[in-house]
């Protein structure tokens, strides 16, 4: 996989469908013109690349994201995986980890080809990262264990980086234990959603174990003040583990949009930037968050 030089936002969505499970419209994130818009936005501020972690099961639709891509000139890096309960399909819950395995190690060393979700025949992608896959709030269900060791089995076997999500920050240290045990290097590790933990002592110890933690859910003030975010930072930074942070806002839904009155996807550059520098952060630290840290991760993922 190729990365172009410039920043790259760590956990994003490009168009995502969870309106079923959650009965909600807004949580079918579809809104094309308006995603162009945003996204060309984030190009005049310097974004070459986004991590898109929809995979199956969330309606990862990559001709989609392929358009998107073409029109604003922006990387998009496609995932492949499973997420979380209750968001699995149904063939999590009949086929042997071994099995979901094989079809993440080919979705990610021959391309994506439409054999497990419609999308037509073969797309001329491959998946570059495994994610976002995780936990429910403190615990690990039974079927979240079985896609745990699939994608730990198909990170191993391909080298690729993997990418969680702990809901509201729980089950971090777990999360990266449990990969560990099973063979994934631990610089390849992000364990996201950390900044929902609202406890640096929590970061901390995800971060001890050497592996990277997102800050992810920037702009999310419902969930975390971004005051926090940035203080947990300056800590991190002050205990030497900067280099193991990357930053992005999960946008998922229609409301997120500014066409809707949401952040946006450009609320990182025109809000919580100016907060870090605000707070003493370098111009080097930012582009070591947005910049460095993701290209050490990224580079070399994928066919």
């Amino acid at each position: 996989m190729k990365l172009i030089d410039g920043y790259t936002l760590m956990h994003e969505h490009v168009t995502i469908d969870l309106s079923g499970v959650k009965k909600d419209e807004d949580c079918r994130l579809d809104c094309f013109e308006e995603t162009v818009k945003e996204f060309k936005s984030l190009y005049g501020y310097g974004v070459r690349n986004i991590l898109e972690v929809t995979n199956l099961g969330m309606g990862r639709n990559v001709e989609y994201i392929k358009r998107v891509s073409e029109q604003t000139g922006i990387n998009i890096i496609v995932s492949t995986g499973f997420y979380k309960e209750p968001f699995l399909p149904d063939c999590v819950y009949g086929k042997p980890a071994e099995e979901l395995a094989q079809l993440m190690e080919r979705e990610l060393t021959q391309g994506i080809d439409g054999a497990w979700e419609p999308v037509p025949g073969d797309t001329g992608m491959c998946a570059s990262v495994i994610g976002e896959f995780g936990t429910s709030k403190q615990q690990m269900t039974d079927m979240e264990k079985k896609v745990f060791d699939a994608m730990a089995a198909a990170a191993v076997k391909t080298g690729v980086p993997v990418t969680t999500h702990t809901t509201l920050g729980t089950m971090g240290a777990e999360q990266a234990d449990y990969l560990m045990e099973r063979g994934v290097k631990p610089e390849k590790i992000i364990i996201g959603h950390m900044d929902l933990s609202q406890n640096i002592e929590t970061i901390l110890s995800v971060l001890r174990r050497g592996v990277n933690v997102g800050f992810d859910t920037v702009g999310k003030l419902n969930y975390c003040p971004d005051t926090f975010r940035a203080e947990a930072l300056k800590r991190i930074h002050e205990e030497g583990m900067l280099s193991q942070v990357v930053l992005s806002m999960d946008i998922t839904r229609k409301s997120h949009l500014k066409y809707r009155g949401g952040i946006g996807y450009a609320y990182m550059f025109q809000s919580f930037l100016p907060l870090l520098s605000e707070s003493g952060f370098t111009q080097a630290q930012i582009d070591m968050l947005l910049r460095e840290n993701p290209r050490r991760i990224l580079l070399g993922a994928g066919c």
